[in-house]
């Protein structure tokens, strides 16, 4: 996981401020240690068998470092080679100065001191484990004690005051010291051992546990948890322990505000960020580190909410992965990350990075899942594994040789493999969705009140501006689209399905950590799990543009329709149809036809109404230019953008078209001449609907009370009908979430009703439906199936 927003107040500086006299007890004791040389290793007493701790302690390192795999073999032995070279470079280049551990990463600011026990994790992995060609290497040894001595003596320890980001104390170098210290327990002595409890006892504080809220919620109590937990087994205090797994139980429930996991699969941290790739993932990973430990013993965790974790696997982190990846919009402002250059193995962050880690979390995860779980998790993550040919798992290279064995175990099963099922996935509660038809996924990122337009922070993502804006992200084929070089090289005024002002915005427009957000409540939708109507009140950022936009998501096609697109910012106004990203110099041919377009090897839109405009262009962009800590190498992408020019200060502007990810240049030209495939109902600031008879799907969003076609409702709701032969399913939500009941009628002949949620009332049947919704849970879809007359 990485740093967040808030930081200590600074009381100290520099090398002075650490070394202040009143830690004289601490030095001597660090001098004691150093007299030694580091080189003769202070033994621990053998392991007493059935001992408890010494059995936590073997489990946790059979967790981290990996069991069952022969170091031999590949891909575990250039993993461990690798780790072995890397470890003997650093050992080299550490240079202890009052102020840093290495050169070039002072402890001011304390980015530097998680990084120094990184490097030592790295070096303690190289000297336990085998094949590194620096397995039990006392210089290697010494090199680490000498580390760890130094960072305990002047910064890591209970006589300072932390400063800068609490998140480099409280989790970042407790992870990593309570890792390195149970690897080498033996070799540390009671006294590097005692220091390191201490250490975390000081930074992490009982009471940092106690209390749900502020820092300590979602995955960074998962993360805080985890420290404690160890620290106990490490100390040989069964209260830590204890205290650790007590504390787990607030992370379990649904949520309704805030962060956590929602009902509805939805997972949000920083208050206002859909967050399930990256924070949620550290949940997941957390989660399943801490069952596994503790399974069997004196403190597992036994609390029956930890099911919800369970459970969450395929309802709330499956929808959003495809092929290898997770989808960018809950990757918060880690979409900007890409090469960092503080990172040691040099690894691009993407979407399929931290699909990856993702996908790790729900193979460690699945120890602690009954058998029936364990089945399909497994089958779901051997078919992320064969479906992703863009950068291969089984070969991923952040990964150690602990997940590489449990994924490759996993993909050796005989079980099958699981395809991606299709069907429609809303959650309602960060405002995001996810669209699956034959051959291809669709993902639509949202704001509201609810959920910020973008996150930025620690010096990444500053241009994040409209990727909450309607973002209309999508595969077909390939999944490298967002993986190869999409962010640095972007226009971010012309975001995939966005409605924009071309108002230029200051970095970091709206505040940091999520405070940009609208305020607006109609955003949201209703879904069958098959077909939805989704729909966002689009408010600019920074900006006075409004407007009403929708999506209609079908077979094999998402409708998107725009109304009351109206600004005053003195500049044009755009809806990007679609903007693709062609590689270095991709050369696919793009042709238009009547009302309609068509990229090669990608997909083709239908174009109801003004004529678009198109660009090819190459563009040039570096990791540097969105995140202070990424590389400043520059690449060039090529781009084939459409859009709708609205002209400068629109008024009640609108636009239709139809998305169709993968179809053919044929397929496209055939159903722009189709002329009876869909219609539009109505697409005006009060009510947007369409119909698709060959699909029996009739979808509408009322912005108030109307009439849409068949469709009339008392308030703002978005509705969906589906006939099937004689029987149909009706859905209802109510988007603005006012809680306030709402009446449906349907001019539909109805004989009777088979089954309504308890939410339902049926007033009429006959010549016509009426029903009303009393709305019970926020943006929740109700439904009422019939059988026709």
């Amino acid at each position: 996981m990485t740093p967040q927003r808030r930081v200590f107040p600074r009381r100290t500086a520099g090398a002075a401020a650490l070394l202040r006299p009143g830690r004289r007890a601490v030095l001597l004791a660090a001098a004691a240690l150093a007299a030694t040389g580091g080189a003769a290793p202070v033994h621990r007493p053998a392991d007493v068998p059935g001992d408890p701790y010494d059995t936590l302690r073997r489990r946790w390192l059979g967790i981290s470092l990996g069991t069952g795999y022969d170091p031999t073999a590949a891909p575990y032995a250039a993993r461990l080679a690798e780790t072995g070279a890397l470890a003997r470079d650093l050992h080299a280049s550490m240079a202890p100065t009052p102020h840093s551990l290495w050169p070039g990463h002072p402890f001011d600011p304390p980015a530097g001191l998680t990084l120094g026990y990184a490097r030592l994790w790295t070096m303690t992995q190289a000297y336990v484990q085998q094949g590194t060609g620096s397995t039990a290497d006392p210089a290697l040894l010494a090199g680490i004690l000498r580390g760890l001595d130094h960072l305990s003596a002047t910064v890591y320890h209970p006589s300072t005051t932390p400063y800068g980001n609490w998140w480099e104390w409280q989790i970042g170098s407790p992870r990593l010291l309570t890792d390195i210290t149970a690897a080498l327990y033996e070799q540390l002595g009671e006294a590097r051992v005692g220091a390191a409890c201490a250490a975390v006892d000081h930074f992490v504080p009982a009471s940092a546990l106690r209390d749900y809220s502020g820092t300590s919620t979602g995955a960074n109590r998962v993360d805080l948890c985890r420290s404690v937990a160890v620290r106990g087994v490490l100390g040989r205090d069964p209260a830590k322990i204890a205290l650790a797994r007590d504390a787990l139980s607030p992370v379990f429930p649904y949520v309704t505000r805030g962060d956590g996991l929602y009902a509805d699969g939805s997972f949000v941290q920083h208050t206002w960020v859909a967050y399930s790739g990256t924070y949620g993932q550290v949940v997941l990973d957390g989660l399943g580190r801490l069952f596994a430990l503790l399974a069997g013993s004196a403190w597992e965790v036994t609390d029956p909410n930890r099911q919800i974790v369970l459970d969450s696997v395929e309802r709330a982190y499956a929808p959003l992965l495809h092929d290898g990846l997770v989808m960018d919009s809950v990757n918060g402002r880690a979409i900007s990350r890409g090469h960092l250059t503080a990172d040691d193995r040099k690894v691009l962050r993407s979407d399929h990075y931290h699909g990856h880690q993702l996908i790790a979390a729900i193979a460690l995860l699945a120890a602690g899942a009954s058998p029936a779980e364990r089945d399909r998790w497994h089958a779901r993550i051997k078919g992320w594994i064969e479906r992703d040919t863009v950068s291969p798992i089984l070969t991923a290279p952040q990964f150690g040789v602990a997940d590489l064995a449990r994924l490759h175990t996993i993909a050796a099963s005989p079980a099958p493999a699981a395809p991606e099922p299709a069907g429609h996935h809303l959650f309602p509660a960060m405002d995001r969705a996810v669209h699956r038809g034959p051959g291809f996924t669709v993902n639509i990122a949202m704001a509201s009140d609810r959920i910020a337009h973008y996150e930025c922070g620690n010096g990444e993502n500053p241009r994040g501006w409209h990727t909450g804006a309607g973002m209309v992200s999508w595969w077909s084929g390939t999944s490298d689209q967002y993986t190869d070089w999409f962010w640095p090289t972007v226009d971010w005024y012309r975001l995939p399905g966005t409605t924009v002002s071309t108002k230029r915005l200051a970095d970091r427009e709206g505040g940091e950590w999520g405070t940009a957000r609208p305020d607006t409540r109609w955003v949201g939708g209703t879904t069958d799990g098959r077909y939805a109507a989704l729909g966002q009140h689009l408010k600019g950022l920074g900006s006075t543009l409004e407007a009403r936009t929708s999506w209609f998501c079908v077979e094999d096609a998402v409708i998107c329709l725009g109304a009351g697109i109206t600004c005053s910012d003195g500049v044009p106004v755009e809806t990007v149809v679609d903007n693709r990203n062609l590689g270095a110099s991709g050369t696919p041919r793009f042709v238009k036809g009547p009302n309609w377009a068509h990229l090669e090897d990608h997909g083709g839109w239908l174009l109801l109404g003004r004529e678009p405009k198109a660009l090819r262009e190459d563009r040039t962009g570096a990791w540097a230019d969105i995140n202070t800590g990424g590389t400043r190498e520059r690449r060039t992408r090529r781009w084939q953008t459409l859009w709708l020019d609205h002209g400068t200060d629109p008024e009640d502007a609108t636009y239709a078209y139809v998305l169709m990810p993968g179809a053919s240049r044929r397929a496209v030209a055939r159903r722009a001449a189709d002329r009876h495939w869909m219609s539009v109902l109505a697409n005006d600031p009060g009510r947007q609907a369409v119909t698709v008879p060959s699909l029996g799907c009739t979808a509408a969003n009322f912005w108030r009370a109307g009439t849409a076609g068949p469709l009339t409702v008392s308030a703002a709701a978005s509705v969906l009908t589906v006939v099937r032969g004689r029987t149909a399913t009706l859905c209802v939500s109510e988007p603005p979430r006012t809680g306030e009941p709402l009446e449906i009628a349907w001019d539909r002949p109805v004989r009777r009703v088979g089954r309504a949620d308890e939410t339902v009332e049926v007033l009429s049947t006959g010549r016509g439906l009426r029903l009303r919704v009393t709305p019970r849970a926020a943006c929740a879809t109700h439904v009422c199936e019939v059988t026709l007359a």
